[in-house]
């Protein structure tokens, strides 16, 4: 730890007495560089960390520009060091030389968010439901991201989860909003970031399900059906009245009917329905009296 002539040590229990020092004690020095942009440009704060057997003792912090002692064993080091020019210039050099450097040589300036919201349930018996906001790949750490329900910010139900690093010096958070989605309700995810110039907002909105879809399907065709079935029972009683009338002896009418089965008349209302063309020349089977 020799810096300059200073005789940057640091003091350790015991030694300072004339005490041969323990037979195992560990001493460790960590220099940490903190990068941050928040206010549009890049700012550093370089910390070095002096610690003794688990508890750090000693720091520099370039926020203060000098050192400081965090325990009363460190107290005897800072005050030495603080009153000697050349160690309080080693550490800012070596804050302008390492810190500048590492932050140069990797391209993580800046990282746009990528985001996605999709839905889940936890019991498919309730009928809340939980939707997930995730961001990922972002660079720097400092983001904000809030759930909007039909353009208005949400406060209940909602979960914020940790920031997480990915390994690649960017980031990933996801967030909940629990919450039961009512027809014609939209809900949004706002995120804001640095390397964003706007808010980034991503939509979603209930779909109708395939099961809905269905039921709704089978409640026009069974209308459709029942409205044919009220024609051709219309059409032969309206016959039958007018046949009442005919010569005793005249053949009986022939009453108009259908031969077509139940799915092949539902199968025609379908298809007409989706291409516009009349049920009868859908159908292949024949009509009584045709």
């Amino acid at each position: 730890l020799g810096a300059g002539m200073c005789g940057a040590v640091v003091t350790v229990p015991g030694w300072d007495s004339g005490d041969s020092a323990p037979q195992r004690f560990l001493h460790q020095v960590k220099a940490e560089c903190h990068f941050s942009n928040a206010s549009g440009q890049v700012q550093l704060r370089y910390l070095e960390r002096f610690i003794y057997d688990r508890t750090e003792i000693v720091r520099f912090d370039s926020a203060r520009d000098r050192f400081e002692a965090l325990t009363p064993l460190g107290e005897p080091t800072v005050k030495r060091w603080n009153s000697c020019k050349e160690e309080l210039q080693r550490a800012r050099a070596t804050m302008d030389l390492f810190c500048w450097f590492c932050y140069s040589s990797f391209d993580f300036t800046v990282q746009d968010p990528v985001v996605t919201v999709s839905p889940t349930k936890d019991d498919p018996l309730s009928p809340r439901t939980l939707l997930l906001c995730t961001a990922a790949s972002f660079y720097p750490r400092e983001i904000k991201i809030h759930w909007l329900k039909n353009g208005r910010r949400a406060t209940e139900g909602v979960l914020y989860g940790e920031e997480l690093h990915n390994g690649d010096w960017t980031y990933q958070i996801q967030v909940m909003l629990e919450d039961t989605p009512q027809r014609g309700d939209v809900y949004a995810c706002q995120v804001e970031h640095a390397s964003l110039k706007t808010p980034l907002i991503v939509r979603w909105e209930r779909r109708t399900s395939a099961s809905a879809r269905s039921k709704v399907w089978t409640g026009v065709t069974g209308a459709l059906l029942g409205m044919v079935y009220l024609a051709v029972g219309l059409s032969l009683y309206l016959r039958s009245k007018k046949g009442k009338g005919a010569l005793e002896g005249a053949p009986p009418p022939v009453y108009w009917g259908t031969l077509c089965t139940f799915a092949e008349i539902c199968l025609a209302l379908r298809v007409g329905l989706q291409s516009g063309v009349r049920v009868e020349k859908r159908l292949n089977c024949k009509l009584k009296g045709q």
